[in-house]
């Protein structure tokens, strides 16, 4: 049997996927590792750990399914994207924890940085990016400077940086390949996405020294081959992809106007938008999408930061379930959240509100609130989330929003898919392979490498299995944003107090 192997290196877990030609799952693996919390606002993940995690479950589902690395006709690997490792050339190893997205160490020297003159408008011009904690540069920056010896040892070209996919691709290759691609570089606030390469004047205001970075290569495209140690023989790596460029490639949302949302982590909802950068004017972000050709592809997108996390946190902050896969049912245990609105802005809020300061927040508690409507209000505060970022995709692209395409984890809950529906107003589509994202990466490694002979064919993969239409009246979705809406100002009112 011909598959193709996706590499889909989460935030809190790392999968393998096989797919056949037809885009059906042939096998899987899955391991979670472990998250790191130093400090308050500090995210951070051991590299190492990584690393050997996505080799283990990319060893283990071929066994499980039978087959052998000679099965396999090309490696695509989808990733976190924004989390940052640096290491030293020689070892391997890294100079310090990975430093995830989520990590808001370097907010206040985001707001420093905001202040000077000018500087805002270029990275946003440039990169379709603001200036945040969220992206790589200034976590990068702080490792220069809060790890003895890195500046030096890093002008001196004896360190590498790279987002999860460069770290990877490096392991995978016995260090013969720094490379990242596109979508992955257009996240670190130092790539000019209109010639997608690094950029000088982005790299002196960050005081980033070039020698450090990988080669940006597009997503479909022979990166390497794996050493033969790793599967048992070498291995073309054949695409390399952002987790949610990943998704909305895996969606089919290749026409200007298609969107999309994952469910993960955090929400991203992405809006293709075409072969011409537009930079946002309602405080989202612009992208490198996808692409199989030549012509370049943008995207908007809104990230949210906490959507499936405060399932995790209902189970191993509250205990109030023991599984993830408890949360549909004991939300369905009531029939509405009872006027309770949980904010889950446990690491600030994201797109279109852009708060780092902003903490979680749980209002309308009552002696009569249960742990059934905390747990309905946590999943409804993520669909609120999306709203708003769909809202703000709305004013862009001048135009309505005729369905949006759902993926990822949560996307099987179907509560939260039917809520998202009536907050939207729009149908809400769920494919047969939920897991887009990897898919999208199998996509771009199997194009790459002929498994799949043109987009067009790969149009035939994607099939809807359920779709969701509105159901609630417009006056109730009203009021419910209405008080959603309070609920966010609410959060908004933290003072941090460092």
């Amino acid at each position: 049997m011909r598959v193709i192997l996706a590499l889909d290196q989460g935030t809190t877990s790392s999968r393998a996927i096989l797919f056949d030609h037809a885009g059906s799952i042939v096998g899987s693996s899955q391991r979670e590792f472990t998250q790191h919390y130093p400090q308050p606002g500090w995210v951070e993940h051991d590299a190492t750990e990584i690393w050997q995690s996505q080799l283990q479950v990319a060893r283990e589902v071929l066994t499980r399914s039978g087959l052998t690395a000679s099965d396999v006709v090309a490696i695509g690997i989808t990733n976190q994207r924004e989390t940052t490792v640096v290491w030293d050339r020689q070892t391997g190893q890294p100079i310090h924890p990975a430093i995830v997205w989520q990590d808001r160490r370097t907010a206040n020297d985001c707001d420093r940085l905001r202040r000077q003159p000018g500087l805002d408008e270029l990275v946003q011009r440039k990169t379709g990016l603001r200036i945040d904690a969220y992206f790589c540069a200034t976590k990068l920056r702080w490792l220069l400077e809060h790890i003895p010896g890195a500046r030096q040892r890093a002008d001196a070209g004896e360190l590498a940086f790279g987002t999860i996919d460069s770290w990877l691709i490096w392991n995978l290759t016995g260090g013969r390949v720094h490379a990242t691609d596109q979508t992955n570089a257009s996240r670190t606030m130092l790539l000019d996405i209109d010639s997608c390469q690094w950029d000088d004047e982005l790299l002196a205001a960050f005081e980033i020294p070039r020698r450090l970075l990988p080669e940006v290569l597009p997503s479909s495209h022979l990166f390497g081959m794996t050493d033969a140690e790793c599967l048992g023989q070498p291995v073309a790596i054949g695409g390399a992809a952002g987790d949610q460029q990943s998704a909305l490639f895996g969606q089919n949302c290749r026409s200007a106007g298609m969107a999309k949302n994952t469910y993960g982590t955090g929400c991203f909802a992405l809006m293709n938008i075409g072969e011409t950068h537009r930079t946002s004017q309602s405080g989202l972000l612009t992208s490198v999408a996808c692409t199989s050709s030549a012509t370049r592809q943008y995207a908007i997108e809104g990230s949210i930061f906490i959507a499936g996390a405060v399932v995790q946190w209902l189970r191993d902050g509250l205990g109030i379930i023991r599984s993830s896969d408890e949360v549909e049912a004991l939300a369905a245990s009531v029939i509405d959240s009872d006027g309770v609105y949980l904010v889950p802005a446990f690491a600030g809020l994201g797109a279109p509100h852009w708060d780092a300061y902003a903490r979680g927040t749980i209002v309308g508690i009552t002696r009569g609130t249960t742990a059934a409507h905390i747990a309905r209000a946590a999943l409804e505060g993520i669909a609120f989330q999306v709203a708003d970022v769909l809202d703000a995709m709305k004013v862009d692209a001048a135009g309505e929003i005729r369905e949006l395409r759902v993926d990822g984890g949560a996307s099987n809950n179907d509560l939260l898919m039917q809520f998202q529906a009536d907050i939207l107003g729009v149908p809400v589509i769920r494919p047969r392979i939920v897991e887009t994202t990897a898919l999208g990466a199998a996509f771009l490694a199997g194009l790459s490498s002929g498994f799949w002979g043109s987009v067009s064919e790969i149009d035939q993969v994607w099939q809807t299995e359920r779709e969701f239409h509105p159901a609630m009246s417009v006056d109730e979705v009203a009021g419910r944003r209405e008080r959603w809406n309070e609920a966010l100002s609410r959060c908004r009112q933290w003072v941090d107090p460092a």
